[in-house]
């Protein structure tokens, strides 16, 4: 499998001495979130390769899963400066963003002064994000993407690292609202968050109740948190990865695939930042379970949290029971 980029061997040693440590880290991490998160293994990695991609995550799932749990455990495992917005209807751009007051000085001289809003943090907690509005929940386009927001015609630089880790409730329950297709794809993963199975509900349920809680205890500092994203681009990446990137991508897309179920069934497909996502986040992966260089298998395995959210089936589709996972899974099988 040839990489995508040359290295000496004093390079290679170095690198490879890094992502040693950086695996020792990340178990240490994994421990501490199994602590106080029972039964949701592959939710957790899937987080962390969110993380170590520099991106966001949307967890998506019914009410009591311990979404919100897992975020608040995030930021303490990771060190990070962590705020929580909670999405309400009523919410306005400017209870995220922040605003401009009018000040009086000793001098009588009036003038404006900025108020931080909550988004200026490292880890960005927007929970129930889809109970605010469309217009509320745009108000995170720009920091999401740019890592700055501009108020009042100025432009405030947001603190790095920057993520946004909302937890939206299932579209099917009361006082919820979809999210934009511009901010969905602004999201590095959609990840679906099931209920426990019985063994670890029930070490939940004992171990939730009891006088003798276990805590969250700090693995990573942010600034072992940014090497390990800058670790993750060092990381060579095979051309049959790259390969296979590229045809899972361009056969969702109705316009350029060969594909009858994704021609006919398709609304639209995902774009570029697919690929994008997919590059950073196989390479994530792969770091997690102790390998060095990505393979397919990370391609499949992310697929569905990559693309579920950056394709939509259309009304067709829909009447015949045919979802966006379908589709994925029939792509899937090509790549095999």
């Amino acid at each position: 499998m040839a990489p995508d980029t040359q290295t000496t061997p004093t390079d290679a040693a170095a690198a490879l001495a890094d992502i040693e440590r950086l695996g020792g880290q990340l178990r240490d991490a994994r421990q501490s979130i199994g602590r106080v998160i029972y039964g949701q293994q592959q939710v957790i990695d899937q987080t962390l390769v969110a993380l170590l991609s520099g991106g966001h995550l949307l967890l998506i799932g019914v009410p009591g899963l311990a979404k919100t749990k897992l975020v608040e455990t995030l930021g303490t495992v990771l060190g990070l400066d962590a705020k929580r917005i909670q999405f309400t209807p009523d919410l306005m751009p400017a209870d995220i963003l922040g605003s401009e007051v009018l000040e009086e000085g000793d001098s009588g001289r009036r003038a404006f002064r900025f108020l931080q809003g909550p988004v200026f943090a490292q880890l960005l907690m927007a929970d129930e994000i889809n109970r605010a509005s469309p217009r509320t929940q745009s108000a995170l386009l720009q920091s999401m993407q740019e890592k700055h927001v501009t108020v009042a015609g100025k432009r405030y630089d947001l603190p790095a690292p920057f993520h946004v880790l909302a937890t939206q409730n299932p579209l099917e329950q009361e006082g919820t609202y979809p999210l934009p297709e511009a901010q969905l794809d602004r999201f590095l993963l959609q990840v679906e968050v099931g209920y426990p199975d019985e063994a670890a509900e029930r070490q939940m349920m004992i171990a939730t109740t009891s006088a003798d809680a276990q805590q969250a205890t700090q693995a990573l500092s942010p600034a072992d948190l940014m090497a390990a994203q800058a670790l993750v681009r060092r990381l060579p990446i095979g051309q049959s990865v790259v390969d296979a990137i590229l045809k899972l991508v361009r056969a969702g897309r109705p316009e350029s695939t060969d594909l009858d179920l994704v021609r006919d069934r398709v609304a639209w497909g995902p774009g570029p930042r697919a690929s994008q996502a997919f590059m950073l986040a196989c390479r994530a992966r792969a770091i997690i379970q102790g390998r060095l260089a990505p393979s397919v298998d990370d391609v499949v395995a992310l697929a569905g949290p990559i693309l579920r959210h950056r394709m939509a089936v259309n009304f067709a589709a829909r009447a015949e029971g045919v979802t966006v996972d379908t589709v994925i899974a029939r792509l899937c099988e090509r790549l095999a």
